[in-house]
């Protein structure tokens, strides 16, 4: 009797005794789970959904939008549309065509201007003694130029109007490039305008360019409004946004260069269909975009990134600074020549300054070998200061 009463105290004492807390001991475990998932769902949102406002992605990522893209799983590569896997076999196989080296080997200088080349007396002095080493193209969209060079005289090509931020600039470039390509001997390809200048003595250019690996076209990745917020959705599938790049028109190309972009109407076309002024809202210049898309997509290896044409871009205005007679003095001249650091400033609110060394075939060498915008009463004082300049 007492046994069993001493069992229903246990029993007693052990309904008084708090039941397990389960719920507390799954709390943890669940919020784990509900926090991958979010994180899980993020992820494939920013893969799928990638944001495209430069301050969104520096929320989640020090880095940038490329800071998430790092760890995230590549995106599947495209299929080329037919256009672009003719265009390609024939550009691949254009640069892969080995180049025929012809017993004189020359420069061939395309004059980009409206007019008349307030510095063809400079240029005749760069000139001087280097007969056959050189030939003289020029496009004169405007009016006819009267010259005093025997250099320049009957250099004229067949011309057509250029207006500014259109691809009529584009065309001339093009105009330039094939007249120059009839000749078998012109191996590298110089654009200048009415305003640019000699820096360095002829031999100098020469063997610059003559010998260089790459192809000096400028080209450079701006997240900002006047770079890719130029970019159109109307250039897809060919040209993604990803590749879209900006740099100055003002190049110098290999043959093989030249040759593809005469073969190129692919991509030339999309930048004449909506790369242009008021397209989408926008102000696109195809001058500034078509080359540098063209080769970071085609040959990112085979171009330098920067041009050998300096232009100073320090005053922050539409257009870079222009020289005038009392800026033009022998250490302006020489402060340019000793520049080894090409900049880019991005147009976006963060002005990002992207520096890059200036390597020829590997070494570090001079960046510039011309120069612009100089103004027509700059000519005497560069006349005169030339021969102590140009001395190597």
């Amino acid at each position: 009797m007492k046994s069993a009463q001493a069992w229903r105290g246990g029993m007693k004492d052990m309904q008084i005794l708090p039941a397990p807390r389960h719920r507390a001991h799954l709390k943890k475990p669940t919020w784990i789970i509900v926090l991958v998932s979010l994180v899980s769902m993020f992820l494939v949102c920013a893969y799928v959904y990638p944001p495209h406002n430069s301050a969104a992605c520096y929320v989640f990522s020090s880095h940038g939008c490329k800071g998430i893209s790092n760890w995230l799983p590549p995106a599947p590569a495209r299929e080329l549309t037919d256009d672009e896997i003719a265009s390609r076999v024939v550009i691949k196989d254009i640069l892969n065509t080995p180049r025929t080296v012809s017993k004189s080997p020359k420069i061939a200088f395309l004059f980009l201007t409206p007019g008349p080349l307030p510095f063809e007396r400079l240029w005749d002095k760069f000139f001087q003694g280097n007969e056959g080493r050189f030939s003289v193209y020029v496009h004169a969209s405007k009016d006819k130029p009267l010259h005093f060079s025997r250099y320049f005289i009957n250099r004229e090509i067949r011309s057509d109007k250029v207006v500014w931020g259109k691809i009529s600039m584009v065309d001339a470039e093009r105009r330039l490039l094939s007249n120059a390509l009839q000749d078998p001997d012109n191996h590298h390809f110089v654009l200048l305008s009415e305003s640019c200048i000699p820096l360095r003595n002829f031999d100098f250019v020469y063997n610059y360019l003559m010998y260089t690996n790459v192809s000096f076209v400028d080209c450079f990745e701006d997240p900002g409004p006047h770079g890719s917020g130029r970019y159109s959705e109307h250039m897809l599938p060919e040209v993604e946004k990803k590749d879209f790049r900006k740099g100055a028109q003002w190049f110098t190309m290999k043959r093989q260069h030249a040759v593809i972009i005469m073969a190129d109407s692919l991509y030339y076309t999309k930048f004449r269909d909506y790369c242009k002024p008021g397209m989408d809202g926008k102000n696109c210049y195809s001058d500034e975009h078509y080359l540098p898309t063209f080769f970071h997509m085609l040959d990112p290896a085979g171009i330098a990134n920067w041009s050998v044409t300096h232009v100073d871009w320090s005053e922050g205005k539409w257009h870079p600074k222009s020289y005038r007679a009392r800026d033009v003095t022998y250490e302006l001249i020489k402060n340019i020549t000793s520049i080894t650091e090409s900049i880019h400033v991005t147009s976006d609110e963060r002005k990002a300054i992207q520096i890059q060394q200036c390597l020829w075939n590997g070494n570090e060498k001079p960046c510039y070998l011309f120069g612009r915008k100089f103004l027509p009463d700059t000519l005497d004082k560069l006349l005169h200061l030339f021969p102590n300049y140009t001395r190597i």
